[in-house]
């Protein structure tokens, strides 16, 4: 039996058709039962969520009306959870205990949410795929032989085997909305700064190091319908400590409330990575269903900014990042090869080591063009309201665990570099604009297919709306065989 989604297990907690330890109890049944096979929920913590669970139903019978009062789930290993071990998949940083919630956490818990455990992740969030000395492979109930998408594939095959209802992840290069994709789940890429970070920070790094305004970092729910997706952004939205003396948070409304008064530009096509014919098909069937259900869909326009640039911007501005995580004497190796092998050198590889030790100048240069990306893209919306495109160029492909730089992705006979695959996701986390990810159907393959739905920055209403509407019109989540 799938888990029900969040917004129906909340009305039936209050109703109390249900008790939240009968909740808790079932999702947990399943993940012993299932798991073993994936490996997804690889922290769990089930005695404190009893605990918590039958608070919550002394709360219900006394009337307490919380959003997500009672309701079972678990989040991504690598937010700080009160009395469990933060890893990010780091061997060796298993044994210290996080002393206090992360802001997201934090928030869920408030609204009433019973986190029964954490979910696995690729090795420090960086990779597509999620294996790690920690805790291990974890495996896509569509297929155990492929990914389920990193760096939140252990939410994201949770939620697809119906463990449980609703989680929580993050998203730099695409972890949130690879994982989506990949399982057949949705999920929500906000604006920029809508969550806020802080208790999102490696083992052995002060929380308040890694706060709201990381660059590029963004956390989010991911859930199996998208009114699920919108609740979760109601209870997690608002400015941390800091930032609410001075603002509160008024996002506004959807542009539109019907599906056909949507504008809506797709795109395919991108000059620096092919699209397999599988991922083509099926995003062609999604934009004749939307022509059908009268939106006015597009394909080209010279407002769009250009994807190379996107694409070579986000480089820029991410592999800085990694490079500063990198150890001191790693960091050094590289700045020596990149002098010896001189700043004209175009191949690839050269090129995605320099920009790890970029000097900050380089940076300002980089963020320089973000702003002028950013306005171009306030001036796309102002005729568009919606850009649709992938998320990666096939469906989930098949665990791949060599050194990254031996890695490659066939796409219907083109060898395309493993580091090519966040071309897509970038389009939309240069400029820090919300991107819902959503499940179009099943390919050739029998595997799930994702699209990612981009909008106008702090219109999250709008891209969440319109996956609401799209999937009232087509359907949306579907279980995989042997687990529905």
């Amino acid at each position: 039996m799938k888990s029900p989604t969040a917004t129906t297990l909340v009305a039936t907690l209050q109703s109390r058709q249900i008790s939240a330890v009968e909740a808790l109890e079932a999702a947990v049944a399943r993940i012993e039962a299932r798991d073993s096979e994936i490996n997804a929920v690889v922290v769990r913590d089930f005695e404190l969520a009893r605990i918590a669970a039958q608070a919550a139903d002394a709360a219900l019978a006394r009337g307490e009306r919380k959003a997500l009062l009672g309701v079972p789930m678990s989040v991504k290993e690598s937010f700080n959870v009160a009395g469990l071990a933060t890893t990010w998949g780091i061997a060796g940083t298993a044994r210290t205990p996080a002393q206090s919630d992360a802001v997201a956490v934090e928030r869920l818990k408030r609204a009433g949410a019973v986190i029964l455990g954490k979910t696995n992740v690729s090795t420090n969030l960086g990779d597509w795929q999620s294996v790690n000395a920690v805790y291990g492979l974890t495996r896509n109930p569509w297929d155990l032989a492929r990914t389920p998408g990193g760096s939140s594939g252990g939410a994201a095959a949770a939620l697809s085997a119906g463990f449980v209802p609703m989680e929580l992840g993050s998203d730099l290069a695409g972890s949130l909305r690879v994982p989506a994709h990949c399982c057949g789940v949705f999920a929500h890429k906000p604006t920029h700064g809508l969550i806020p970070a802080r208790g999102h920070s490696p083992p052995g790094t002060p929380e308040i190091s890694v706060g709201i305004d990381m660059d590029l970092v963004v956390v989010g729910p991911m859930a199996c319908c998208a009114a699920d997706l919108a609740l979760g952004l109601d209870v997690l939205a608002g400015p941390d400590q800091a930032q609410a003396l001075g603002y509160t948070l008024a996002l506004p409304s959807s542009r539109h409330a019907r599906l056909s008064e949507f504008k809506i530009l797709v795109l395919d096509e991108h000059p620096m990575l092919p699209l397999s014919n599988e991922i083509h098909s099926a995003i062609d069937r999604f934009a004749a269903d939307l022509q059908r259900a009268g939106c006015v869909v597009g394909r080209k326009s010279p407002l769009l900014p250009n994807l190379a640039v996107l694409a070579n911007t986000f480089n820029e501005l991410m592999l800085p990042i990694v490079g500063a995580d990198l150890p001191a004497a790693t960091y050094h190796a590289i700045q020596q090869q990149v002098v010896q092998s001189g700043k004209h050198d175009s191949d690839r590889e050269a090129v995605r080591l320099r920009a790890m030790v970029a000097t900050h100048r380089d940076w300002i240069f980089a963020h320089r063009r973000r702003i002028v990306l950013s306005h171009q893209w306030r001036e796309f919306f102002r005729t568009w309201d919606l850009v649709l495109c992938p998320i990666l160029p096939t469906v989930a492909f098949a665990h791949d665990q060599r050194k990254m730089q031996e890695r490659h992705l066939d796409v219907d006979d083109q060898t395309v570099p493993y580091s090519a695959l966040a071309l897509w996701t970038s389009v939309a986390t240069v400029c820090g604009l919300p991107a819902t990810a959503m499940p179009i159907g099943l390919g050739s393959s029998g595997l799930p297919i994702g699209i990612q739905v981009i909008g106008p920055y702090l219109e999250d209403r709008s891209t969440l709306g319109f996956v609401q509407l799209a999937e009232r019109e087509f359907g949306g989540f579907v279980a995989p065989p042997g687990f529905n």
